[in-house]
């Protein structure tokens, strides 16, 4: 386990102590990351059509999807909630802009067409070229460690400092909650579907990386859960698009909350332009500490026998 938890660590540490001041270095990291989400995203499709009994296993990803994405998020919402009503939280009165989601949302709908893609080839191109499943797990392995390392840089220059994060009370909450509740709505998916716990605790601590949930599960447990971790992730920021406008006027936290992870980078925006300039710190703070979180927690109950 603590091999396995080094492997994936050691590359997005190594890149957090990483500092790049050129502007011009930031830019080509960021890109980086994006070109290498996509590579990952197109091998998992790969791998997924190498699946024996395909339309069984595809019947349960689905299936299994929308349990998962329904209880966690559902879980999230609850959990925060109550925060957001014992605080009691005042916002500060600033211009709530809108946002276009339409764009946001096809986006995300352009990463599942890359893994549908990546299916497609892979099943066809099968029948007639003998491909090693072997092969492309390595490939992604590898791809999954270069992006932790560009990530680790991202996090590093992100203007972020972990005095910053030790301080803000709230944005650690956020994060805090989401990961607790998610872990409960994981546990009873699994009694319910008659899952090792630790296979279900694994699914609900993608908090939203879907790139890395995927991988990591398809390598540590099956690709069927790790397609399962993938489309449960990129779910949650699907959703998190549509309620981020609805709920941050009067509940800050379960708006940010969310969005999990991805609320240091692809959500942010709508939070910034939805909830105003306060609601940035307590974004970061808590998408960094959920970023940090989902690759050691993954392997952690990956590798903890049920």
């Amino acid at each position: 386990m603590y091999l396995g938890i080094l492997l994936i660590l050691l590359p997005l540490f190594l890149g957090y102590f990483v500092v790049i001041k050129s502007e011009k270095w930031l830019h080509i990291i960021n890109s980086g990351c994006s070109y290498m989400v996509y590579v990952i995203l197109f091998l998992m499709g790969i791998s997924l059509s190498l699946l024996d009994n395909l339309a069984n296993n595809a019947l349960i990803i689905f299936g299994y999807s929308a349990l998962f994405i329904i209880a966690i998020v559902s879980a999230n919402i609850l959990g925060l909630l109550y925060f957001d009503r014992k605080n009691n939280q005042r916002q500060q009165q600033e211009k709530m802009e809108t946002i276009a989601k339409l764009p946001l949302i096809l986006e995300s709908l352009q990463l599942l067409g890359l893994v549908c893609l990546g299916f497609v080839l892979g099943y066809f191109t099968s029948h007639y070229i003998v491909i090693e499943k072997s092969i492309i797990d390595t490939v992604s392995e590898w791809a999954l460690m270069g992006l932790l390392a560009l990530i680790g840089c991202q996090l590093r220059n992100s203007g972020i400092a972990m005095r910053e994060i030790l301080l803000n009370k709230q944005g650690m909450l956020i994060a805090v909650v989401v990961m607790i509740t998610s872990w409960l709505a994981g546990i009873l998916v699994s009694l319910y579907l008659s899952m090792p716990l630790n296979h279900g605790l694994a699914i609900a601590s993608g908090f939203g990386w879907y790139s890395l949930s995927g991988i990591l599960i398809s390598d540590g447990i099956s690709p069927v859960l790790g397609g399962v971790a993938f489309i449960c992730d990129l779910a949650r920021e699907l959703i998190a698009i549509l309620l981020i406008p609805l709920l941050i006027k009067k509940y800050r936290l379960s708006a940010i909350g969310v969005g999990g992870a991805t609320s240091m980078d692809f959500t942010l925006p709508i939070i910034q332009r939805s909830g105003g300039s306060a609601a940035v710190p307590l974004a970061i703070v808590s998408g960094f500490i959920l970023t940090l979180a989902a690759p050691l927690f993954i392997i952690m109950f990956i590798n903890i026998s049920a």
